[in-house]
């Protein structure tokens, strides 16, 4: 057996609790590695928590200035050299577009770091299919995430979320909410079959669990609506009877339903309330505008109506939240108004993956001493067509 293969039948075969210290022990006895560490983004995508237990005991290190942040922003390996010889290897841990963390080997002089590094990667890849799984049945790899503790209401809502990327040859996707640690009522969600990309961005009205339960309560119901097969009028229309139900129209949930047909680009809309939509096609940007329909639960029998626009290879979507575009800056525009719009070109040459945590800091630094008021979270879309022929930059 070979090298390669060992360490993949070690993985598979390891206890969930145990996975990290057999990645570790298999890199050493099979590749002589003097150096390994695995490490998870956490919550608020800020820094890289290493994997031994609990986030509390470790150092973390930045997302932004550090050689593992180099690689796990790139998503290339970035190879730094060790100061008694040999070399560190920092691969990216990603699965499907979803950016879990970091994996750094440290590698003597003897061994050739060009030939090791495709295997490498490889491994990474496995390692982060492992921990997918693994996070079924232990808590390890959630708690190394932790950068502090997480209010229950946001521990909700983060056992809600898909992940926070995805990537298929059609589409890249990503999204992020903050405050990270202590969101209560946003949310997001998607799911991507043969023939649809559908997305939904929620946002439950009031604070702390009372939000969260309200959230979970309509993202469950569209869930079930959209695996019952209805259309997306459809599966407002049931998620609305759900919080009505429950609540007696004396609470209600924003949300904005959009489905994508993978092969033509056309787009469904259902338009229930606050988040808001940008395009960029191009260097332009504009602000697509919708019949607003009533939020879920407001009214008993409220029927939906869908909407239709297209999209190109090429474009990109930002949507946003109340608690991003109706954000107020010191002078009391809001963000939404006419800055968001301008910076979108800015972060062109960003992978959709990155473009919510970059939307996101630019709100931070406008508000500026400005409290953030809401949730706030950002979903990035990228339509690369059918075909996957025209990845961003717009060919």
């Amino acid at each position: 057996m070979d090298r390669f293969a060992a360490v993949q039948q070690a993985l598979r075969s390891a206890p969930p609790h145990a996975l990290a210290g057999i990645v570790i022990a298999e890199l050493r006895e099979q590749y002589g590695a003097d150096f390994v560490e695995i490490r998870m983004v956490d919550y608020g995508m800020q820094s890289l928590q290493l994997v031994e237990g609990h986030a509390a005991k470790t150092e973390p290190v930045s997302v932004y200035d550090s050689p593992q942040g180099r690689a796990f922003g790139s998503q290339d390996p970035f190879v730094t050299e060790q100061p008694g010889g040999g070399i560190v290897a920092h691969l990216p841990i990603t699965i499907r577009g979803d950016r879990l963390g970091t994996l750094s080997v440290g590698l003597p002089s003897a061994e050739d770091p060009n030939g090791l590094l495709p295997v490498l990667r490889q491994l990474s890849e496995a390692l982060g299919h492992e921990i997918l799984v693994a996070e079924r049945d232990t808590d390890l790899f959630v708690l190394a995430r932790r950068a502090s503790r997480l209010t229950l209401a946001a521990e909700m809502q983060w056992q809600l979320l898909p992940g926070r990327s995805c990537a298929r040859e059609e589409f890249e996707v990503g999204a992020h909410l903050e405050p990270a640690y202590a969101v209560f009522g946003d949310s997001f969600d998607w799911e991507a079959s043969e023939r649809y990309l559908t997305l939904t961005v929620t946002n439950g009205m009031g604070e702390g669990i009372a939000a969260a339960l309200l959230t979970n309560l309509a993202t469950n119901a569209l869930r079930n609506a959209r695996r019952a097969g209805l259309d997306l009028a459809g599966q407002a229309t049931l998620a609305d009877q759900a919080v009505y139900a429950q609540h007696q129209g004396s609470a209600y949930v924003s949300v904005l339903l959009l489905r994508f047909e993978l092969a033509t680009g056309r787009v469904e809309v259902v338009d229930a309330g606050s988040p808001k939509v940008w395009r960029m096609r191009g260097r332009g940007v504009e602000e697509l505008s919708f019949d607003h329909q009533l939020p879920l639960g407001m009214f008993e029998d409220t029927v939906y109506a869908e909407e239709h626009f297209a999209v190109r290879p090429g474009d990109r979507l930002l949507i946003g939240s109340d608690g991003v575009h109706a954000t107020p800056g010191p002078d009391g525009e809001t963000y939404g108004e006419r800055v968001l719009a301008r910076s979108l070109p800015g972060l062109r040459l960003l992978p959709a993956g990155q473009v919510p945590a970059a939307v996101l800091r630019e709100l931070a630094a406008y508000r500026g001493e400005v409290p953030l008021q809401d949730d706030a979270v950002v979903m990035c879309v990228d339509w690369l067509g059918p075909d996957g022929a025209c990845p961003l930059p717009p060919c």
